[in-house]
């Protein structure tokens, strides 16, 4: 079978963590792309899927946050897939502006929202939603997700950065449709709270509190997860850490989380689960949504 060739845009930390692990699934880069003056030398040869005589398959987008939206419509609006990494835009508008293209053109528009695809998350995942099924809605949920003074993805405020990640686990959960925020986010750039509520559905009931500072002495990553006492179950609660720990007590990367969010997308590129994908992108817009209250 005939390798896929991408380009990337953005060759920093995430960008270079990409480019590795495609590239151990088979993708060649055909092109990479570090600043605007470098891409704007590509952009002419870019038509229809083409750079430099070069079939191109998708790009992968890893530069700036503020920059995801310019570059993620260039490539959808000539119908070449997107692998971008979060958040999917700065603003609400952008952001469902984009899924709305990427759905007008058929084209593949995917969030690299990794912790998705953790699997300490999604053992979570199987065994709370058991827990939910047995009826019991008297729940309060934390997401806590706090590093130390990192440089990095400095050009949007600690929302965009960190509290999309806990989001988009939150609507692995429930749907859009069936949340409300019910307390104002309080906090300033570098650390946030933001409580919801299911309000409808089946889950109604469920409310969840968010805590994200990216500027903290501590690194953690965890889900809390509190029953209230229910007809004839007692009351309780448990914490799970979304994250390893190397010996110094500082966070370890996960490289699975990575390595199954790649084959889902390389999945998707070829056709599969295509409607799952649709559903992904428009989780990965509502999350920019509540993220920036719009």
């Amino acid at each position: 079978m005939k390798p896929y060739k991408a380009i990337l845009v953005g060759n920093g930390t995430m960008g270079k963590r990409h480019r590795m692990r495609f590239e151990a699934c088979g993708v060649q880069f055909a092109a990479v792309v570090d600043n605007l003056d470098e891409f704007n030398g590509i952009s002419d040869k870019l038509n229809s899927g083409t750079a430099g005589g070069l079939p191109v398959d998708f790009v992968v987008i890893a530069s700036p946050a503020v920059t995801h939206y310019a570059y993620a419509k260039f490539f959808v609006e000539r119908r070449i897939p997107v692998f971008v990494e979060k958040p999917l835009a700065t603003t609400a508008g952008e952001a469902q502006e984009l899924v709305d293209l990427a759905v007008e053109n058929g084209t593949l528009l995917f969030v690299a929202q990794s912790e998705c695809y953790n699997p300490l998350y999604l053992n979570f995942r199987k065994h709370f939603m058991s827990e939910l099924s047995q009826g019991r809605n008297s729940v309060q949920l934390e997401f806590r997700r706090e590093h130390r003074y990192s440089p990095r993805c400095r050009d949007v405020d600690v929302r965009l950065d960190l509290l999309v990640h806990d989001l988009s686990l939150f609507f692995t959960l429930f749907k859009y449709e069936d949340v409300e925020v019910s307390g104002s986010a309080l906090g300033n750039a570098d650390a946030s709270r933001m409580r919801l509520e299911v309000v409808r559905g089946p889950y109604k009931g469920v409310a969840a509190e968010f805590y994200v500072n990216r500027d903290s002495d501590v690194d953690v990553r965890t889900i809390s997860v509190s029953y209230g006492r229910q007809g004839d179950f007692p009351g309780s609660s448990y914490t799970v850490s979304l994250a390893r720990y190397d010996n110094n007590g500082e966070i370890a990367h996960i490289p699975d989380s990575l390595d199954n969010e790649h084959r889902f997308f390389l999945k998707l590129l070829a056709g599969a689960c295509g409607e799952w994908g649709r559903r992904a992108a428009q989780s990965a817009a509502d999350c920019v949504k509540f993220a920036t209250h719009q």
